[in-house]
């Protein structure tokens, strides 16, 4: 019973995460032209960019997304932090779950790389705390991975800093839905990190 249970379990877990990326895909359908004319245009255009994730087609999804970029994959937390101790880059992107992502995270921060968290199953307060607190410049859930281009962008406008309260502004509906109306208010580290971003004038 409990193999069965747990195979069941696998079996949904797997099939959100191909939804996700067929959903990322679909939303960023655009003919050669288009793609071409957005490359050349792009503040992305030839940066150098770690991908890691232990989901292949998370990894091609985001490849195919950021073609104008040079991009680096990894699946695995040894191969990626080999890459990060040989290589520069100017940001990396880190799953939490199956790459152990926030040592990942410890070691990018160490090097200077800007660091975003993408995650689905790890998208609590506590993995958003725990990122803010050991560096990263943001935090995007997998269901939102269409705007991860964007955000991108403006961590290479802000040349590598915090991105957190344009975050907040972007999914604060998202995020409140997620973890309950009164999610910041449970933890007052959220108020008062909010309200210090905001008077460092990060960018919204």
């Amino acid at each position: 019973m409990t193999y069965h249970l747990t195979e069941k379990i696998i079996s949904v877990i797997n099939f959100e995460k191909l939804a996700m990326v067929r959903e990322f895909r679909n939303a960023k359908i655009m003919t050669p032209e288009e793609r071409r004319r957005m490359s050349s245009d792009s503040l992305l255009k030839d940066k150098v960019i770690l991908v890691v994730d232990d989901e292949p087609d998370v990894l091609e999804a985001i490849a195919d997304e950021l073609d104008m970029c040079i991009i680096h994959k990894a699946q695995d937390y040894n191969t990626a932090l080999q890459s990060i101790t040989m290589y520069t880059y100017d940001v990396v992107i880190l799953d939490i779950m199956g790459v152990n992502g926030f040592e990942l995270l410890k070691k990018s921060v160490e090097r200077g790389f800007p660091t975003l968290m993408l995650t689905a199953h790890a998208l609590t307060p506590e993995a958003l705390k725990k990122s803010i607190k050991l560096g990263a410049v943001s935090f995007l859930p997998k269901e939102k991975m269409a705007d991860l281009e964007n955000f991108l962008e403006h961590v290479v406008l802000e040349e590598g800093k915090p991105i957190w309260v344009k975050l907040f502004n972007r999914f604060g509906d998202y995020f409140n839905q997620r973890f309950g109306p009164d999610w910041k208010e449970k933890d007052k580290f959220f108020k008062e990190f909010e309200k210090a971003a905001m008077g460092k004038g990060e960018q919204g």
